[in-house]
């Protein structure tokens, strides 16, 4: 196996050192913790065998946006991957006579049930105490850890980095020498976009307390089958993702779910997209007014979209008052309605300014709800 193709960070250096039970990696975006994780693990188990690692995260599908596709990307690009190891209904892949395993943390028979040599816990932050500590009764070996700072308090620093087996390591997108400079740019505009997003996800920093915009969310696995209506947000990107989310309404209640989420999408590209989703030609799609060309050409391709109203103030003061149950599959959306937030000024003042930092999907849900709020009615949350 040649370790030159897998592009190895400071990360994976940090674990070969270690000689704690827990590697804890608190970090900004894009810094390549997770990547380097996996291949620490791989490495590791192409060297044993008989063991078994668990790799979990708060919800299948955010497992498999993330980690997994890591993980099977970094296998076939090593030409190790063998679809014969690999038994998808069960989320198990065997290599080396190793067992890798993907476990959800709502999954509460397998947190509870068998016992492991080693455990990754991605973006830990997003689980509870007790969750971890059930994991952690059953590993025998090795704990990693790994999340963005983007909460002031957490089980993480008070229950885990205060023992004496727990080490503690802060990488940045710096520690990525991989990065693109597209993706270096738009990170280091954070500087002068928001203090503490700067702090969390430029300089892998603890977050400081600052007001969430929404809080009028839950997450939902059962999913309507038919609405009463439905009508859709898009929001343009390229460097960025453009993202397109679905609004259902069914008995008053307001359903979301992420349909497209993606970076460097042309509109051509867009289009096919769309018409494989099966959107109805008839259903009402409200788009970034800002990309006027962009909407005249999806028009032509026989969609119904119009410019969205982009108030932003009145209609984040919309959305707000109304209850929003988002589809479990909707890992992007999911992340961003958790992190969206007030913009916050270099003297700590909470300004009525949403941070311009992924908030795509937000400004997808935002375009869709507020530009038709005389078309359905709302249920007040309050």
């Amino acid at each position: 196996m040649a370790l030159v193709k897998l592009k190895t960070t400071i990360h994976y250096e940090q674990l070969q050192n270690s000689t704690k039970r827990i590697s804890v990696f608190q970090g900004g975006t894009r810094s390549g913790k997770s990547y380097n994780i996996l291949v620490w693990f791989i490495v590791k188990l192409l060297n044993e065998t008989g063991k078994v690692l668990t790799i979990s995260r708060d919800s299948m599908p955010s497992l498999k946006g993330s980690v997994m596709r890591d993980f099977f990307i970094i296998l076939e690009s090593l030409e190790l991957y063998d679809e014969k190891n690999h038994n998808k209904t069960e989320s198990v892949y065997n290599l080396n006579k190793n067992i890798i395993e993907f476990v959800s943390l709502d999954q509460s028979i397998k947190i509870r049930g068998r016992k492991r040599n080693y455990l990754f816990l991605n973006e830990a932050n997003e689980t509870k105490y007790e969750t971890f500590l059930q994991l952690a009764f059953r590993t025998t070996d090795k704990i990693v850890l790994d999340y963005n700072p983007h909460e002031e308090y957490s089980w993480i620093y008070d229950q885990v980095l205060t023992r004496d087996d727990a080490e503690l390591f802060i990488s940045t997108y710096k520690d990525n020498p991989f990065l693109p400079i597209a993706n270096v740019e738009e990170i280091e505009r954070l500087k002068d976009v928001d203090e503490n997003y700067w702090r969390i996800y430029g300089l892998g920093e603890r977050g400081i307390s600052s007001q969430k915009i929404y809080s009028n969310w839950e997450i939902v696995e059962s999913y309507p089958t038919h609405f009463d209506s439905i009508s859709y947000g898009l929001d343009f990107g390229y460097n960025n993702p453009t993202c397109l989310v679905e609004i259902g309404k069914k008995d008053l209640k307001v359903y979301l779910r992420e349909l497209i989420y993606k970076p460097k999408l042309l509109n051509s590209e867009l289009i096919r997209e769309m018409e494989s989703l099966g959107i109805n030609g008839s259903d009402n799609i409200y788009a970034d007014s800002a990309e006027p060309d962009k909407i005249e050409e999806i028009s032509q391709a026989g969609f119904n979209i119009v410019p969205a109203n982009k108030s932003v103030h009145d209609g984040i003061d919309r959305v707000k008052r109304v209850r929003l149950y988002v589809h479990q599959d909707s890992v992007n959306g999911i992340k961003e309605l958790r992190n969206y937030s007030w913009k916050v000024d270099k003297n700590g003042r909470v300004l009525e300014e949403p941070v311009k930092y992924m908030d795509h999907f937000c400004d997808g849900v935002r375009y869709g709800i507020f530009s038709e709020e005389k078309e359905y009615e709302v249920i007040f949350v309050g």
